[in-house]
């Protein structure tokens, strides 16, 4: 019997065909801009997206030049759907700055996310440190940032979300990471934490308040554990008819998912799995909701025969049908988001890889996908990809 199930519910889904819903997807569609394929300029990477109330959009984006070297935290608005997009600004106080030992401290990972009680954009990163503009103290002394984009369009001073547990004391963070605004105006915020003195990381979800400038946690969920590697990484949230979901990175082969009735206490997560039973491989890498009125999606990288040379499988983009109520995924839904470029056979190293992708629903007809890629090989030659899925059924969660 399935995990979090009791056996009525496991009977009851299992008992139930599950409909093909591939057709819910109209067209993908594929769009690129702020190319970098020749390694002449810059790279931007980590584009995430934001819908303002006023529908115009938002993105937080930031060059790469190594492996976690990030540049200065900017921002950029497009008034035409994600057509154009006006030239990238540094947000103030999100670049680097020097600090004891001969370390520079910047940000990175940064999730941009509207909230519609205040009228304000909440750009939450991490911390992370440099020497010699190579990454230093990657796993100690890091906590999650943020900074508030006013209804004038100021952005705050950057601060950090102060929180305090035992499990905690070597890092926490939330970087990278969906969270889920409550109609309370309270916010949850999914955290991957880890103590002193102790490699694998927990996650778990804090219930924060938000009045419009400060973020303050007010109580902690249960904390989920796994031993392998790192343990469990880059948490993102998802709530739909009342119900919470939490999909986690991992460093076994896997991914896992999670549920809750009021995104504090989980289950016990189980792997992620196809309806018919079979593994799907994953190579510690992330996953990320798309959320539709008539049902979940989730767009995730795998295993697959076009890609067995690529660095953790880390193209193409995959999207599915999640099946709610036995927490799989529908593999007659499976589409390609963002295919793969280049030949993932027999040059893996020449593949722009997608490891590193936001999803968000930017009107009623269509959620977007962005990917700043990246060749190494090239120097850390990407472009910024977005892939606009239209939906067949207006979204009536927009």
């Amino acid at each position: 019997m399935a995990e979090g199930l009791s056996r009525r519910e496991w009977l009851a889904s299992a008992a139930v065909a599950v409909q093909p819903v591939a057709g819910w997807i109209e067209s993908i569609e594929q769009t690129q801009f702020w190319s970098n394929l020749d390694g002449r300029g810059v790279t931007w990477f980590h584009p995430r997206i934001c819908r303002l109330a006023s529908g115009q959009l938002l993105m937080t984006v930031q060059t790469i030049s190594g492996s976690d070297v990030y540049g200065h935290v900017h921002w950029s608005v497009s008034d035409d759907g994600g057509r154009g997009w006006s030239k990238p600004d540094p947000i103030p106080g999100m670049g680097r700055r020097s600090v004891d030992g001969g370390l520079e401290e910047g940000y990175c990972d940064t999730v941009p996310e509207f909230h519609p009680p205040t009228g304000t954009v909440i750009a939450m990163a991490h911390n992370v440190y440099y020497k010699d503009n190579r990454l230093a103290r990657p796993s100690e002394q890091r906590w999650p940032v943020y900074t508030v984009r006013g209804p004038h369009g100021r952005w705050s001073a950057v601060r950090r979300l102060e929180w305090s547990h035992p499990e905690a004391t070597a890092m926490y963070t939330s970087g990278c990471s969906q969270r889920v605004t409550l109609p309370t105006g309270d916010i949850l915020v999914p955290i991957s934490m880890g103590p002193a003195g102790r490699m694998d990381r927990g996650v778990c979800t804090l219930m924060c308040s938000f009045d419009g400038v400060k973020l303050a946690p007010r109580r902690h969920g249960n904390i989920l554990r796994f031993s392998a590697g790192r343990g469990l990484l880059e948490p993102s949230l998802a709530a739909l008819d009342g119900v919470f979901y939490m999909t986690i990175r991992a460093e076994n082969g896997q991914g896992f998912v999670t549920r809750s009735k009021d995104g504090l206490e989980w289950e016990t997560m189980r792997a992620w799995a196809w309806d018919d039973g079979g593994a799907i491989e994953m190579s510690t890498t992330q996953q990320r909701w798309l959320v539709h009125s008539d049902g979940l999606w989730l767009v995730y990288t795998r295993k697959d025969a076009s890609n067995t040379s690529v660095m953790r499988w880390r193209a193409p983009l995959f999207m599915a049908r999640v099946d709610e109520k036995r927490m799989c995924l529908v593999r007659a839904s499976e589409r390609i988001a963002i295919p793969l470029e280049g030949d993932g056979i027999n040059d893996g190293k020449g593949v722009e890889h997608l490891g590193n992708f936001h999803t968000n629903p930017v009107s009623r007809a269509e959620s977007m996908i962005s990917v700043g890629t990246m060749i190494t090989a090239r120097g850390y030659a990407g472009t910024v990809r977005l892939a606009r899925v239209r939906w067949a059924r207006p979204n009536r969660l927009i």
